[in-house]
C-alpha cells in the first residue's frame, strides 16, 4: 500500500488513534482530537503550543512524506485544509459554535474574517523542535499572535521555512494553468477561484491530452 502507516511515527499513532476514539474511553494525556475524515485528523496542539488563543494540527491520515510528493491533482485536498483549517480556528474564537462533520463539510469556503490564522506548513529540512515530526505531512494552523513561539521555533514559522497554504494553492494552479492567482494582493483570501476547489487539478496538453497524476485522495 502506498503511503501505508510507518512503525514509530507519532502522526500515524495519533490518526490511528482518532480512527477507534469513539469506541473506548479517551486517555487523559491522548490528544484531543477536533476532527476526523477519510483524508484528515486534526487534533489541538496542547503541550508546544505556538498560540495561547489556537493551535492546531491537521495530518493526513496516509503517511505522505512531504509537500513536495503533492501534485495538481491534489488541489481539493489542500482547499479542503484550509477550509477545515479555517473552521476550526474560527470555533476556537470567543462566541463561536463549535465545528462538526454534520454542519461544516470542508469543501465549504469559511464565511467569516480570517485575517488572524495562519494555515501552511513547514518545509524540509526546517522543522518544529517541540513538534519534531519531519516525514509525515501535516499542516499547523494558529491564531496570531505566536506569543508562545520563541526564537528557535521562530524560524521553522517565519519566511525562511514557512509555506503559507494560500501560496501553495496558488503556485499549482499558476504552474498548469495561465492564470496568475498567486497570493499577495488584498482580497487574497475572498478570491472567486477558491470558490471552485478543483480548480487547476487537471493538467494536459493543448490536443486534449490528459496527463493529471493520481491524487492522494480517499474521496
Amino acid at each position: 500500500m502506498a503511503f501505508a502507516p510507518k512503525a514509530g511515527c507519532p502522526m500515524c499513532s495519533i490518526v490511528a488513534l482518532a480512527a477507534t476514539e469513539l469506541q473506548s474511553t479517551r486517555a487523559s494525556d491522548a490528544p484531543e482530537i477536533l476532527w476526523r475524515d477519510d483524508n484528515f485528523t486534526a487534533y489541538r496542539e496542547k503541550v508546544n503550543p505556538i498560540s495561547s488563543r489556537a493551535h492546531i494540527i491537521i495530518a493526513f491520515n496516509l503517511h505522505v512524506p512531504s509537500l513536495y510528493t503533492l501534485s495538481s491533482s491534489d488541489l481539493p485536498l489542500l482547499a479542503n485544509v484550509r477550509n477545515l483549517a479555517r473552521r476550526l480556528l474560527g470555533a476556537s474564537l470567543p462566541s463561536s459554535p463549535g465545528c462538526s462533520p454534520i454542519n461544516s463539510p470542508t469543501s465549504a469556503p469559511l464565511q467569516q474574517d480570517s485575517s488572524q490564522f495562519r494555515i501552511g506548513f513547514i518545509t524540509p529540512p526546517f522543522k518544529d523542535n517541540k513538534i519534531p515530526v519531519s516525514d509525515h505531512l501535516h499542516a499547523h494552523a494558529y491564531i496570531t499572535p505566536a506569543d508562545q513561539l520563541g526564537w528557535w521555533r521562530g524560524v521553522a514559522y517565519g519566511p525562511l521555512a514557512w509555506y503559507a497554504i494560500d501560496d501553495l494553492i496558488a503556485e499549482i494552479r499558476e504552474s498548469v494553468s495561465n492564470n496568475r492567482v498567486k497570493s499577495g494582493y488584498e482580497n487574497r483570501q475572498n478570491a472567486p477561484i477558491d470558490l471552485v476547489p478543483d480548480a487547476g487539478a487537471r493538467a494536459g496538453a493543448a490536443d486534449g491530452h490528459d496527463f493529471t497524476l493520481p491524487s492522494l485522495g480517499c474521496s
